[in-house]
């Protein structure tokens, strides 16, 4: 920076005439200097003087020579100044803005001592320096002022830091002291800062660094903390004079101190973070500087001298012109003053983080500044003088700006739109977004005012041409995402950013709704829109129709009138609103109507009178209900109650109504009689206080005025009498006792018991107050102060009642409380222990029970431990003589000297096992050492060999192998040793190792891992000849993938595979390589293959071609036919041998049939020349028209065919009209006559005989004769012929015997009227046992024939009642037989019923049995199987009957292993949480959970279905008797796991969520004691495959192949679970019945694993987080800390997390967000289904959001 003198503002005097202080004003506009005789001079910025003002005395009387003024200051709206006085005294003057106001004193503020200087750093703080070492604050708003600190030393400087934050203090001693009114986050000190070695008169603090300088003819430039950084020694000048007076400039770049006919000016380096010296300004004959002031804008100085002089310079590095336009001076690297050369206006463009400003350009026809530093950007505003500066790193120079915004600039760059707010210093938002049209992109900041809305910042812009987002930027989150069906062309929010116009390419103009979401159509056609300012109306313009919407809440609502030309603009002023039309070359103005505007505008000026005259002249409608609510709650809060009561009438609320007309009454009289604003007085406040419900206020106005029963009638009337009470206490009201009567009346008639019992209580009555806490059923109330009053605890009935109560809510220890009291010590004991209160059941036992000590102590660790109390339970465990508890209790606590202290001083061989567990932790921590003693007293020498071998001490490892190892051992070593050599490349030393232990097989792993594959084979074939054959195919494999085909044909040719080699080629498209290899190693046929193939995959002309070349054409069409490639069959025969066609159309036609496709294998058919093919197709598949159309049309010798095929069909189908007529069709009557004769119709048979075939009618009557005689006929009617005789001559015996003779099954009618002629002769004419012999032989035969009735009637007439009854009974004549009883003999009415019940029951017609015994009928419905029937006619009853057979259908479906019907049976019929059922909702839990192939996203209506299951049943036990039970543990956990599988399926259901299914998978393993193992492992590792995720792949797929192996053997004990230390996968898990994938797929498994073991790729770890735990472990290997699973992913919740209302319940910040924004963009319903679930399990969502960085 260089100083450059311009002018002298004030000359010098002759003698000395010290200028002692000057000061510039924050606003640059103004300049004051204080001359020797205490007069201070005002000069404009151009250096001319103005104004002036003489300074006063603290007291007149001592005259203007009494004090001198040591400085003054600027305050920061550059109005006031301030004058500090050494006559003890500081005065504030009130200058004006304007030049020649009237200059007063506003404030002044006596001191104890000499003001000696100044500094106002911010509105109403003025500090200063005193004489007495004290630095103070005057608050100018006060008046008062206070100590800021205070030292013994004189004041001399005082210095700000470039925000004014902070301040400096130099003393005459030399110490210089710092404060902080904020430190701005920076963490530096406060206090004594340093100590220069002289007086700091000249001091100075830059925006890096502090100079001082003094006396001595140095300046030192001490670091932010005090330290030296730099000193600048002038003490050898002879010129050189002591160092007066420094200055900083307002961007603390620079510093220039003041000397004698000198100014120093110093730069700060900010690359080489030092001070340098600029070339010193030489003054001759200026004499001493002493006084220094910086113009704010940095770009003046002036220095006052001792002789009176004051000298203005300009200061700058260099200045500029741009575009002839503006000239931008740089005062500083990181200020820029920019003055337009037209106007005169200035700019000061300064970057406040110090940066140096690289360029200035202007833009936006000449209206913005943008300016870069390295790292951030200036933007400003011209014409408002609004500046911005924010953090912009490399950006590299490629932004775009817009700035049709003008509150905002919107930057884009590398595809993200950036928003910056003018006069904000933080970036208001970023999005990324393609498209930089400012037409589609809306911005609106604070644009219209709006009552209780303080920010309103709103961005609506394109995500893609599709899609529209809205976001709140002041809050940072999406408002809402628009999916349209077209692409968008323009979009723009209302000026209140609460609704959004939008038009998409076919002129389709859409209204969007962001609180409600709603999007609708409002205009078709649509050429031109715009907001009309100021407003919510909106113009538009629809072909030749202009349309207005005045109400835009009711968009349907729309007034148009027609235009002939088109909108180019809306202008609003002057009250008025104008549309511009361009009619032919003339602009047409439209004008709008004003009135519903009117509204509008009246509400935002305030004037409500307008605003209801307006309503008042329209008609109600919705729009104006809306608009008298608004203006109601505006009038309200303006205190307009008329205006109000108006609108709330308008509206018919005639409450209010009645309300504020008696507020406006009381306030009308008031004014009326004072004269004064009614709506001020008392009542009036108090009452529109009780209108917006706050009580307590009007309280306080009516207790201000006295009115103390308008205050009580108040609360009295409102049921507060708590409230009421106490303003009556506080005033000793006279009718106390009576309200306190009215409240315990009122108390007890609402049931408040508690609320009457704390009332009792605070009057002494304590019984009663007792009795009422227990009927409001709150024990713990009644016990505390049961214990607190002795005369209670003497009463035995009331502590009884107390303590049974507490026993029941489970408040044991409230209840051992009150056995201790009243000395029942057994009794309290017990409720200590039950309630844990293990310290207060000790301590009695000392006292009452010493036996029961140790047992408590015991239980006292036990209950310790359940609690994760682990440290506190150890002493319980000594002190109780548990000695392996304790020490499993200090490893659990990670307690571990304590647990070896422990260990060593047992005696017990079963301690020994916990030797194992320390000595691992030791390891862990590399104590090395003490693991080896633990290990090796634990008898575990080879853990503690494998210890020093992973740590890589082989030395260690060596001499305890040398005790202790065997040859296997020494083996591991070796091995361990060769691969290490093997990272280090050195493979053949490795080789050697491997050799030496005889592992040839790790040497083959080695050179195959690492591609050389010729020592692969040498070793091979050297141990393992064998398999070179495998191995040869192997490489072949692996270098046909690194497309080396010739080298993989030579190993599938060593390994006698020319197959494999052959298919190679193909695959590649090789086919002379392929017919190559064919021909020479796979015989003719191969090369015939080949070449066929070879020919598909050419086609046409060239596929003939090739044939031909090899002489396979046939051999090809051949082929191709049977290989069902028609196609390519027609073609080659098209081409070359058209004969073939009609074969293969024959083969064709064969093959559709076979397919099904039977039209089309017709046409086939025909073109091959064999229709009788087709005909016989449709007869076999008995498609008779067709088969009958094809006859007709291609073979008309196969209709008759068809014709018997239909006759024979019609035959087996009965319908033997239509097959009668198809043979006579076919003239085959023969065959009718045949059919009717094996249908046993012999007159049909007889009459197609004798109509078609005469000649053989003789012979077929011949065949019927003999067919009738065979069937006896004749006898029956020679026996009725013989009884008819015997009943002639009177034989009536021999009659019935004849009658009772004839048996003829097919006449049931002549049977019936036989035996009932035998017995009418039998009662007529016989009597006595004869009568009843026939009766009983009658009755049966009658009963066998149907006949009940008649049967029981002939029993009855005979007196055989029983008999008559059980006919009765067999014949289902229910009420007859009831009645008969009835009637004749009542002991058979019982006796009738049972058998009905029993009918009921064999018969199946449970609903009838249902009306006579329900729950025999449930019973035969459950043994039936008919559950639907059972559950419903259950649901009928009571809810216990039912879920009994719900219960039971249940169990019989898990039995027939349908889980998913019997989870739906308790979706639909609830879950209720009996203890008899957990054994079937667990067995349904695990038959889910066992079901195959449900990880996909089609299962997830199964897992949804068990999660409401089992959140229903959770619910439940939480409000049963089971809460808290270990059966709801498991539950819960159940639920979890089922909520992990549904969100899982979800998951899959969405390409962006994968990750979050692969981590529901791998935290699904954590409960493997209940999912069966080898399924979760199987599931999670190929999940973690499918996403990359390798490590852990390998990791769960190889434990799956060694539970497999476990589940072979039956047994999981020699399972490996190393890779799952401390990790919280379980090792105790039920051992699968059976594997849960096939054999095949369990080989392919294995074979990646193999794959991946050669390929020793992967490091074979599980990944560990930031607790250097495995990442899926909820529990911290470290410190034992369990974290919370994630709700989405079960993962740990560490950092970033989401809570959720419920306690514990938290989520994975990017997780949650993830799944948000997925299921915002692919609408799943499953994952909105899972926030739904998650909503209601953790008590509703946290407010979702996204940053804006």
């Amino acid at each position: 920076m260089q100083l450059k003198y311009l002018k002298t503002l004030l000359t010098p005097q002759e003698g000395a005439a010290k200028v002692t202080c000057m000061a510039w004003a924050p606003n640059n506009s103004k300049f004051a200097v204080c001359t020797v005789d205490r007069v201070v001079l005002l000069y404009d910025e151009q250096g001319e003087r103005r104004d002036k003002f003489s300074t006063k005395p603290i007291d007149s009387k001592y005259g203007k020579q009494s004090y001198v003024v040591n400085d003054m200051v600027f305050s920061p709206d550059s109005t006031k100044i301030a004058i500090g006085q050494s006559d003890n005294i500081i005065f504030v003057y009130r200058i004006g803005e304007d030049w020649g106001d009237k200059k007063a004193i506003c404030n002044k503020f006596v001191q104890t001592s000499a003001v000696t200087c100044l500094l106002w750093p911010s509105e109403h703080a003025v500090v200063y320096g005193l004489a007495d070492g004290k630095v103070r604050l005057a608050n100018t708003q006060t008046n008062k002022s206070s100590t800021i600190y205070a030292t013994e030393s004189y004041v001399v400087s005082l210095a700000s830091n470039v925000s004014g934050k902070g301040i400096l203090s130099g003393h005459a001693n030399g110490t210089v002291v710092r404060y902080f009114f904020d430190d701005e986050g920076s963490g530096e000190s406060q206090g004594k800062l340093l100590m220069h070695p002289c007086t700091p008169y000249a001091l100075a603090w830059g925006a890096n660094s502090i100079m001082v300088g003094g006396c001595d003819k140095k300046l030192v430039a001490y670091t932010r903390e005090g330290h030296i950084l730099q000193t600048f020694d002038y003490s050898r000048d002879q010129t050189e004079k002591e160092f007066t007076a420094a200055a900083t400039s307002p961007s603390g770049q620079s510093v220039v101190f003041g000397s004698f006919d000198r100014l120093r000016v110093f730069n700060w380096a900010p690359r080489r973070g030092v001070w340098d010296e600029a070339k010193p300004k030489e003054i001759e004959n200026v004499y001493t500087i002493t006084s220094l002031a910086w113009k704010k804008d940095g770009s003046r100085l002036c220095a006052g001298t001792l002789c009176g002089g004051v000298e203005l310079f300009d200061c700058c590095l260099r200045r500029s012109i741009y575009k002839s336009k503006f000239e931008m001076t740089y005062v500083g690297l990181s200020q820029v003053i920019v003055r337009n050369l037209s106007t005169g206006s200035r700019v000061v463009l300064k970057s406040y983080n110090g940066y140096e400003i690289e360029e200035v350009k202007i833009m936006g026809k000449d209206r913005y500044l943008v300016a870069h530093t390295a790292e951030t950007l200036l933007l400003g505003d011209l014409l408002t003088n609004k500046l911005s500066e924010v953090p912009w790193p490399g950006s590299g120079g490629n932004e775009k700006f817009f700035f049709e915004n003008e509150t905002v600039c919107m930057i884009f760059n590398a595809g993200e739109l950036s928003l910056v707010e003018y006069s904000n210093n933080e970036i208001l938002g970023s999005v990324r977004t393609e498209f930089m049209n400012p037409h589609l992109i809306s911005v609106r900041l604070n644009e219209r005012k709006q009552r209780g809305v303080e920010d309103n910042k709103k961005l609506a812009y394109l995500i893609d041409m599709k899609t529209i987002a809205i976001v709140d930027l002041a809050r940072g989150y999406n408002l809402g995402t628009i999916s349209h069906d077209s692409k968008i062309d323009w979009l723009e929010l209302n000026e209140t950013g609460r609704k959004l116009l939008f038009r998409d390419k076919k002129l389709r103009l859409h209204l969007y709704d962001i609180e409600s979401a709603a999007k609708t159509t409002v205009l078709c056609f649509c050429s031109y829109v715009q907001w009309v300012p100021g407003s919510d109306v909106v113009v538009a313009q629809n072909r030749g129709n202009l349309c207005i919407w005045y109400s835009i809440d009711s968009p349907e609502t729309v007034t148009m009138f027609p235009i002939k030309g088109d909108i180019v603009d809306i202008e609003r002023g002057d009250g008025r609103t104008d549309v511009i039309v361009t009619e032919g070359v003339n602009n047409v103005s439209y004008t709008l109507d004003e009135g519903p505007i009117e509204f509008g505008t009246a509400v935002d000026d305030g004037d409500y009178n307008r605003a209801t005259e307006f309503l008042e002249t329209v008609e109600t409608s919705p729009e104006t209900e809306a608009m008298w609510k608004t203006l109601s709650k505006l009038a309200l809060e303006a205190r307009q109650l008329h205006i109000a009561e108006r609108c709330y009438a308008a509206l018919g609320d005639v409450s209010t109504v009645q309300f504020l007309r008696q507020t406006n009454q009381i306030a009308d009289r008031i004014s009326e009689e004072t004269g004064e604003d009614g709506t001020s007085h008392y009542q009036v406040q108090a009452r529109m206080a009780m209108l917006d419900k706050n009580f307590k206020l009007a309280e306080m106005y009516y207790m201000e005025q006295n009115a103390v029963d308008e205050a009580i009638e108040m609360y009295q009337e409102l049921n507060m009498w708590d409230d009421c009470i106490a303003v009556a206490e506080a005033k000793g009201h006279l009718e106390l006792s009576s309200l306190h009567l009215k409240y315990d009346q009122w108390l007890a008639e609402t049931g408040q018991d508690e609320k009457a019992g704390e009332v009792k209580e605070s009057k002494g009555d304590f019984q009663a107050a007792i009795n009422l806490y227990l009927k409001a059923g709150l024990p713990a109330k009644a016990a505390r102060l049961a214990i607190s009053r002795p005369e209670i605890m003497n009463n035995s009935e009331t502590v009884a009642r107390i303590t049974a109560s507490l026993i029941k809510g489970d408040f044991h220890e409230r209840a051992g409380d009150l056995y201790e009291k009243s000395r029942n010590n057994q009794r309290a004991l017990e409720c200590y222990v039950k309630g844990g209160a293990f310290r207060k059941a000790v301590e009695l036992a000392r006292i009452a029970f010493p036996a029961e000590v140790v047992k408590l102590e015991e239980a006292w660790g036990d209950y310790l431990v359940q609690q994760k109390q682990m440290d506190a339970a150890i002493n319980h465990f000594i002190e109780a003589g548990c000695s392996l508890k304790a020490i499993e209790a200090a490893i659990a606590a990670r307690q571990w000297k304590k647990a070896v202290h422990i260990l060593e001083m047992q005696e017990d061989s079963s301690a020994g096992k916990y030797y194992m567990k320390i000595a691992q932790y030791y390891a862990s921590m590399q104590d090395y050492e003490v693991a080896e003693q633990l290990f090796v007293k634990g008898g575990h020498i080879k853990d503690a060999i494998e210890m020093y071998t992973t740590a890589g001490r082989w030395e260690d490892a060596h001499k305890l192998a040398v005790e202790c190892m065997t040859e296997e051992e020494v083996t591991a070593l070796y091995i361990s040793r060769a691969q290490e050599l093997e990272r280090d490349e050195k493979f053949k030393e490795a080789e050697r190792l491997f050799a030496t232990v005889k592992q040839p097989d790790l040497a083959i792993t080695m050179y195959k891992k690492n591609r050389m594959f010729d020592d692969v084979i040498r070793l091979v074939a050297k141990h393992h000849p064998d398999l070179l054959t495998q191995t040869h195919l192997h490489l072949a494999k692996e270098l046909e993938a690194d497309v080396r085909f010739s080298e993989a044909e030579y190993h599938f040719m060593e390994a006698g595979e020319w197959k494999a080699a052959v298919h190679m080629y193909r695959v590649n498209d090789m086919w002379e390589e392929a017919h190559r290899v064919a021909k020479s190693h796979g015989g003719a046929n191969a090369q015939k293959q080949v070449a066929y193939l070879w020919a598909r995959s050419l086609g046409g002309e060239a596929a003939v071609k090739l044939l031909n070349k090899f002489g396979l054409l046939d051999f090809a069409i051949e082929s191709a036919a049977n290989n069902f490639s028609f196609d390519f069959a027609f073609d080659l025969a098209r081409l070359s041998c058209k004969e073939k066609i009609p074969e293969i159309h024959l083969k064709h036609a064969i093959y559709l049939e076979d397919e099904g496709k039977f039209s089309e294998a017709e046409v086939e058919f025909v073109k091959a020349g064999k229709p009788k093919e087709a005909v016989f197709m449709y007869v076999h598949n008995k498609d008779w028209a067709n088969a009958q159309r094809v006859a007709e049309g291609h073979d008309p010798e196969s209709v008759s065919e068809v014709l018997v095929g239909q006759a024979k069909f019609c035959f087996e189908q009965k319908d033997f009209q239509k097959a009668e007529a198809f043979l006579l069709r076919a003239q085959r009557p023969e065959l009718a006559v045949q059919c009717y004769k094996d249908a046993d119709m012999w007159s049909d048979a007889i009459r197609i005989c004798k109509e078609y075939i005469p000649n053989k009618l003789s012979k077929l009557q011949e065949e019927y004769e003999r067919e009738t005689s065979k069937k006896g006929t004749r006898g029956v009617e020679g026996l009725l012929e013989q009884a008819q005789e015997w009943e002639q001559s009177g034989e009536y015996s021999r009659a019935v015997e004849c009658y009772l003779k004839v048996k003829d099954d097919s006449n049931t009618a002549l049977m019936e009227k036989c035996l009932l002629k035998a017995a009418e002769l039998s009662i007529k004419f016989q009597s006595g046992d004869p009568v009843l012999e026939v009766i009983q032989t009658v009755g049966p035969r009658l009963t066998q024939l149907r006949k009940f009735n008649v049967a029981a009637d002939l029993y009855y007439n005979v007196g055989l009642y029983k008999e008559a009854i059980d006919v009765l009974i067999e014949g289902e004549e229910w009420n007859t037989a009831k009645r008969v009883a009835k009637d004749v003999e009542p002991r058979y009415e019982d006796y009738v019923d049972q058998k009905y019940k029993e009918h009921l029951k064999n018969q199946g017609r449970v609903e009838s049995l249902v009306g006579v015994d329900v729950m025999a009928a449930l019973d035969m419905y459950a043994e039936r199987g008919q559950w639907e029937k059972c559950l419903e006619t259950a649901s009928k009853q009571n809810f216990k009957i039912l879920h009994k057979y719900v219960a039971l259908c249940a169990t019989h479906l898990i039995k027939e292993e349908d889980a998913p019907k019997a989870l739906q049976l308790y979706i639909q019929h609830g879950v209720p949480p009996n203890p008899q059922n957990f054994n079937i909702y667990k067995r349904l839990f695990l038959d889910l959970i066992n079901l195959p192939d449900s990880d996909g996203p089609e299962s997830y209506r199964t897992w949804a279905d068990l999660r409401s299951f089992l959140q229903l049943l959770c619910e439940n036990l939480s409000k049963s008797a089971e809460a808290n039970s270990p059966a709801h543990e498991d539950f819960e956990q159940m639920l979890l796991i089922a909520h992990y599988c549904a969100t899982r399926c979800a998951a899959k259901g969405v390409d962006q969520l994968a990750s979050i299914a692969v981590k529901l998978s791998v935290s699904l393993l954590r409960h493997t004691e209940l999912i069966p193992a080898d399924k979760a492992f199987y599931e999670a590792g190929l999940a973690c495959k499918a996403l990359g995720w390798d490590n852990m792949a390998f990791i769960f797929l190889n434990h799956f192949l060694d539970l497999c192996d476990a589940i072979d053997e039956g047994t999981l004990d020699t399972l490996d679970h190393s890779d799952f230390t401390d990790t919280d996968i379980p090792f105790e898990v039920p051992v699968p019945t059976k594997i849960c994938v096939t054999d095949a797929r369990r080989e392919e498994i294995r074979d990646w694993i193999l794959m991946v073991s050669m390929d020793n790729r992967l490091e074979q770890v599980l990944p560990r987080d930031e607790r250097n735990t495995y990442e899926g472990s909820l529990v911290a290997s470290n410190t034992g800390l369990r974290s919370l699973p994630c709700v989405l992913t079960g993962y740990p919740v560490l950092r970033n997390k989401i809570e959720f209302p419920s306690a514990g319940k938290a989520a994975n910040k990017e997780d949650w967000n993830k799944f948000l924004m997925a299921t915002k963009t692919s609408h799943s319903p499953e994952c909105q289904d899972v926030l739904k679930f998650v909503s209601d399990w953790c008590g509703g969502l946290p407010a979702s959001g996204f940053s804006f960085h």
